[in-house]
This record gives structure tokens, C-alpha cells and sequence, in this order.
């Protein structure tokens, strides 16, 4: 009897899930990736003196971390399967592809959130409370890092199938991510320079933001759902 799709769905998130339990690699290396970012940032800063306002810079900053984050895990996740066979063991199973992309984007998703929730308070109280704390309130920020994670989990697991069976994988993912993360980025360092900064008319100013972000997330999501069946049967 062929399983439901919810099963099926789980069943490969469980796996993930448990496979990074066993060895926490991956979430490791992206949460030590981010903090020596973060070394490096504050080294950099102190250089510069206190004429710098820092808040003005940490928004790029905060996206250029978790975006060379995220492809890191998403490298690290299917590089470990391709050298397994886990990959070929799943498609020789009864299970629906758009499901696979599904679980695998789910499973991406809640590695980089984890890793933000480490990570985040760490960098605002580095490079935000010395400075006179948020201007706006805290739920935009973590708005903007949530609604952006969705599209960088997405777009990312179509990219990572796509990359992980070609030579030179590192430089193939990063040179098809970067081109199709930058209207979703330019919109969330938008977002997250409102919820750092604050200011007049705050609010709506970061909704419309966030609608660019949403919008890219359904469209480029949706996309990524429907072409995952022909990429991963490739």
C-alpha cells in the first residue's frame, strides 16, 4: 500500500532530522561559519573607530552571513546523500518527487532558522544594543529573517539537486544562487534595515518590504515545486 503524501513527507524530514542528530555537522559548521563572520565583522569595526554608525551596514551584513550559511548546509545536506546513495535509494522508492522537494526544503529551512536563532542575538548585541538598540520592534526582524529563509530554503534545495551531480558543485551552486537570490535580498536587507533603524512611518514601510519578499517567495517557490520532479529525475 502506497503511503500518504503527509508520511511520506515526514518520513524524509525524520530522516534529515535524525541524520544531523547523530553527528551535528552541519548545523556545526554553520553556526561556526557565521560566528567567525561575526569576529571578523567586529574586528573590522573597532578598526574603523566610532564615527561609524554600525547600524547603518549590519543589515547587508547580517544577509551576506546567512546567505554564504545557507549554501553551505545546502553543499553539506546533499553532498552527504549523493556519496551515501541515499538519493538513489529515495527515487527507487515509492514516494512523489514534489514531496521529496518539499521535505528536503522544510529540513533546509529549519537548519538555517535554527542557526539564526543562535546567531542572531549573538550579532544584535554586538553590533545593535551598543548602539542604541532597535529602532523598530523586535517581531520585524524576526519577520524579515523568517519570510527571506523560506525563499533561500527553496529556490536553494532546486539549486543544490541541480548542482550536486556536476564537477566544481561549490561554484555551481553559488554561481546559480546568487543571481536568483538578489531581488529577494535587496528586499530583505530593505526589511531588516527598517526593523533595525526604525524611524517614521516604520510599519508600513516594512510591509512593503515584506510584500516584495512574499511575493518572491510564492512565485520562485512554486516554481522550484513544479520543476523539482524533472531536476531530480535528470
Amino acid at each position: 500500500m502506497r503511503p500518504s503524501s503527509w508520511r511520506q513527507f515526514v518520513a524524509i524530514l525524520r530522516k534529515d532530522i535524525v541524520m544531523e542528530l547523530r553527528t551535528f555537522e552541519m548545523l556545526t559548521s554553520m553556526t561556526l561559519y557565521t560566528l567567525l563572520t561575526m569576529v571578523i565583522y567586529q574586528i573590522a569595526f573597532t578598526a574603523a573607530g566610532g564615527g561609524l554608525d554600525v547600524r547603518l551596514v549590519t543589515p547587508g551584513l547580517i544577509w551576506v552571513a546567512f546567505v554564504f550559511t545557507s549554501m553551505l548546509g545546502l553543499n553539506r545536506s546533499f553532498v552527504h546523500e549523493k556519496d551515501q546513495g541515499v538519493i538513489e535509494a529515495i527515487l527507487l522508492s515509492p514516494i512523489d518527487r514534489p514531496v521529496i522537494f518539499l521535505a528536503k526544503a522544510a529540513g533546509n529551512l529549519l537548519f538555517l532558522t535554527i542557526v539564526e536563532a543562535v546567531t542572531i542575538p549573538v550579532f544584535v548585541f554586538l553590533f545593535v544594543l551598543s548602539r542604541g538598540g532597535l529602532g523598530g520592534p523586535a517581531w520585524m526582524l524576526v519577520v524579515a529573517l523568517f519570510g527571506a529563509s523560506v525563499g533561500m530554503a527553496g529556490v536553494g534545495t532546486l539549486l543544490a539537486t541541480i548542482s550536486v551531480n556536476t564537477k566544481g558543485r561549490d561554484f555551481i551552486l553559488a554561481l546559480m544562487f546568487m543571481p536568483l537570490m538578489y531581488p529577494l535580498l535587496t528586499a530583505a536587507v530593505q526589511a531588516t534595515s527598517i526593523a533595525i533603524l526604525g524611524g517614521v512611518d516604520a510599519v508600513p514601510a516594512f510591509w512593503r518590504w515584506m510584500a516584495w519578499v512574499g511575493g518572491y517567495d510564492a512565485i520562485m517557490v512554486l516554481a522550484a515545486y513544479g520543476l523539482y520532479e524533472f531536476v531530480i529525475g535528470a
